[in-house]
């Protein structure tokens, strides 16, 4: 029964006894004590570097500084908790991208996600590739993992070492236009597709394997089924991760999702000019209507953020929501938040997840069998009413090569008889005429020489002449 169970993650030379990836997610909401939880069951757990200097007490006096610190702190602290895979996440578009990014390379995290912008320029490669680091970026089209490996591929002579394809149900912010979010063609399971075959020509070049994980809206183990069908050998979760003992925000943040409903999650536009998804709460309220909330900036954290017209501050609400002050802040989530009963150890909710996997798994062996069957009743259906249809034209021409062969043989015998009286009718009239040849020999002398004798005489002495 092993091969019901979920596969392995292999990226580069490292293993994950789970394909499953802890989706990274700031501020401060999986630090070292839930990236290390996952990573303990055989996952592999991410560290949000997004605004981690928000947990140190002097994050307004110099946010650069905090996050570098902070960012160390976590991945030691992990690193002590379990011999598992931690990565981090770091946001491309941040102002301190890299000195993070340094600060990673030098503590030796598994890997670096790398999203909100394209990983492309001023990569240390060569650093990252001597501490034994695997690079994965984020991208939500196929379209942008191919510009990205391209300018590695050319910039660099490297590739990544695997890609996570986010879809618009994800949480937080989302890589895809607000009105764009419903397109059937923006959807994951269209996506995962198009990513891995855009990849394939590099995994060609480079001889070497390049995983895809698919992210944004995956809740159950049938969903990983389902995308690991579609070619992905690995799925990144966030929201599931969330209410769970070991997350590291304040309880009330993960109350906020098993109480929320489908109607409370709403896509809002983010003071960094792109959507993003939460659960709707006063604060945001009070955003939309254009009440302004914006005391301070520790530090321009984010390039594009217009901080003098922004209605707040978007690191220090989300802070705010990770300590449980969701009156001040607010939460970020996937579309299936609302899905969330009940807060679990990360234990219990991998468990949940495999054995949602497995029963999947059986579960479609039974439908491919049910199909193989329906497919053979099918065709065999198909063969029998062939086989009778051909049975039923054999019989026809049986009957009517028979009705062919006696209407054959009755003009035979209909020849044969004319033939027969026509010989009758032959040997009659050549009876007669042997008759008649008979009684002329008798009329006529037997010698031949007396009708010479005869004929002499009559030369001889001819008959009178008549009288003129």
């Amino acid at each position: 029964m092993i091969f019901f169970k979920m596969p392995k993650l292999t990226i580069g030379k490292r293993t994950a006894a789970l394909p499953i990836i802890q989706g990274g997610m700031g501020v401060g909401i999986s630090l070292s004590g839930l990236a290390a939880a996952v990573a303990g069951q055989g996952g592999i757990g991410v560290i949000a570097a997004n605004g981690i200097g928000m947990i140190e007490p002097d994050y307004f006096a110099d946010g650069r500084a905090a996050n570098i610190r902070a960012m160390r702190s976590e991945l030691r602290k992990a690193r002590a908790k379990t011999s598992g895979l931690i990565g981090v996440n770091i946001m491309v578009a941040a102002n301190d991208f890299q000195q993070l990014l340094d600060a990673c390379i030098e503590e030796r995290a598994d890997a670096l996600f790398m999203g909100a912008g394209l990983p492309i320029k001023n990569i240390p490669v060569a650093r990252i590739r001597a501490a034994g680091v695997m690079v994965i970026p984020i991208v939500s089209s196929g379209r942008a993992a191919d510009l990205i490996f391209k300018y590695w591929e050319k910039a660099y002579q490297d590739i990544p070492d695997a890609v996570v394809v986010e879809g618009p149900l994800a949480g937080g912010h989302l890589g895809f236009r607000a009105d764009r979010l419903q397109d059937a063609d923006q959807q994951l399971e269209v996506l995962v597709p198009q990513v891995v075959a855009a990849l394939a020509r590099y995994e060609e070049a480079f001889h070497k394997k390049i995983p895809v994980i698919a992210a944004g809206g995956i809740y159950t183990g049938e969903d990983i089924l389902r995308f690991l069908q579609l070619g992905a050998q690995g799925v990144q979760m966030a929201t599931r991760f969330v209410a769970t003992d070991e997350c590291d925000a304040d309880r009330r943040f993960k109350e906020a999702y098993v109480s929320c409903r489908p109607g409370d999650i709403a896509i809002i536009k983010s003071p960094v000019g792109l959507p993003g998804r939460a659960i709707r709460n006063h604060f945001l309220d009070n955003a939309a209507a254009g009440v302004r909330n914006v005391k301070r900036c520790a530090w321009r954290c984010l390039e594009q953020c217009d901080i003098q017209h922004a209605d707040y501050c978007i690191s220090i609400a989300l802070d705010n929501a990770r300590r449980g002050l969701l009156d001040q802040g607010f939460a970020f989530c996937g579309a299936n938040a609302h899905r969330v009963e009940s807060i679990v150890p990360v234990a219990e909710l991998l468990d949940g997840l495999k054995h949602e996997y497995e029963a999947a798994f059986i579960q479609s062996l039974v439908t491919l069998k049910d199909e193989y069957v329906r497919t053979i009743e099918g065709k065999f259906a198909g063969l029998q009413q062939d086989y009778l249809q051909a049975r039923q034209r054999f019989v026809l021409l049986r009957s009517e090569a028979g009705k062919a062969w006696n209407l054959r043989r009755d003009s035979l015998r209909e020849d044969y008889e004319r033939a027969q009286a026509l010989f009758e009718n032959l040997k009659g009239e050549y009876e007669a005429a042997m008759k008649k040849l008979n009684s002329l020999k008798e009329r006529f002398p037997e010698n031949l020489a007396e009708l010479q004798e005869i004929a002499r005489r009559f030369q001889a002495d001819p008959l009178p002449q008549p009288a003129r």
